[in-house]
């Protein structure tokens, strides 16, 4: 079994697509992928699809559902070359055509899709599994930063973000709960890919980040960490001036969007910047005021 939800949806089965059209199905098995090989409650598939608001038919219907899913594992396993039959053999050993022996041992879908303690359970036989791939690598790029290996951290990282296809569960239909989980996916994201630009800055990668950062920092309006790396990526560039407008308009859009001031860390930053005098991008910005150790958009070495 194959699962992607860091983009569309996809579930795959013996090299078979087994995500319905419809888009309630396909909301539950959503539901199921996410919470692959664990027990995903009735009652929970029910909130996901009805948003709090069950009709009286909700465990039936729900029921109906894990049966059109079933259906198409199903299909998806009759696709299994392993699941085959073997074809006999004359005494010379030379296959002999439309005779075959019994059919091999394979799961059913309700070994793959199983009744369970009151809800249901994906089961993935260890198949792969993007979102923890993902985590793996990020926590091996995480553990590498902390270790001071920024040129792993980078590599880990990025393999762990080139994992991502889009927004995750692009096309399917997003209740609370799924809406709760692409919101908590979106910010892991977020967090692996601030601490590559990270990495990648302590590398003095600073003009190849320049393109990638000029479009973040026009997605995420009010982000700080990524506007901070923005910044001295500039200002290592020998565009200080620009910098320090990057700065300004954030501090435009926080003021006037959501009615505050830019976090210390980053006016502090700022203000590094201005002291820096003539710029010499290659080298560590001078005068900087000592800042947090947990504060890393503000470090600029």
């Amino acid at each position: 079994m194959e699962i992607r939800v860091l983009g569309s949806l996809g579930v795959q089965i013996c090299g078979v697509s087994v995500v319905p059209t419809a888009p309630k199905p396909r909301q539950v098995l959503a539901l199921l992928a996410l919470r692959a090989d664990q027990v995903v409650p009735a009652g929970a598939l029910a909130e996901e699809l009805w948003s709090g608001r069950p009709p009286r038919s909700a465990r039936t219907t729900v029921q109906t559902y894990v049966l059109q899913l079933r259906d198409l594992i199903d299909r998806a396993l009759a696709h299994d070359p392993d699941a085959d039959t073997d074809t006999e053999t004359d005494t010379d050993g030379a296959a002999v055509p439309g005779r075959s022996t019994a059919r091999k041992e394979c799961p059913g879908a309700k070994e793959v899709l199983v009744t369970s303690a009151g809800g249901y359970r994906l089961n993935t036989g260890d198949g792969q599994v993007d979102l923890r791939d993902f985590e793996r690598l990020a926590g091996l790029g995480y553990r590498a930063m902390d270790g001071g290996d920024f040129p792993l951290a980078a590599r880990q990282l990025g393999e762990a973000l080139a994992l991502w296809r889009g927004p995750a569960l692009a096309d399917v239909p997003l209740g609370g709960q799924l809406a709760v989980e692409a919101k908590r996916l979106e910010e892991t994201r977020l967090c692996a890919l601030d601490q590559r630009i990270e990495a990648d800055l302590r590398l003095g990668r600073h003009r190849v980040l320049l393109a990638e950062l000029t479009v973040l920092v026009d997605r995420y309006r009010t982000h700080e960490s990524l506007h901070g790396q923005y910044m001295i990526a500039l200002h290592r560039s020998g565009r200080r001036g620009e910098a320090l407008e990057a700065y300004q308009r954030l501090r435009n859009t926080l003021v006037r969007e959501l009615g505050m001031e830019p976090s210390a860390g980053l006016r502090r930053l700022q203000r590094s910047i201005l002291l820096a005098g003539p710029e010499r991008p290659e080298q560590e910005l001078p005068g900087a005021a000592p800042l947090p150790t947990d504060s890393r958009l503000s470090r600029v070495g």
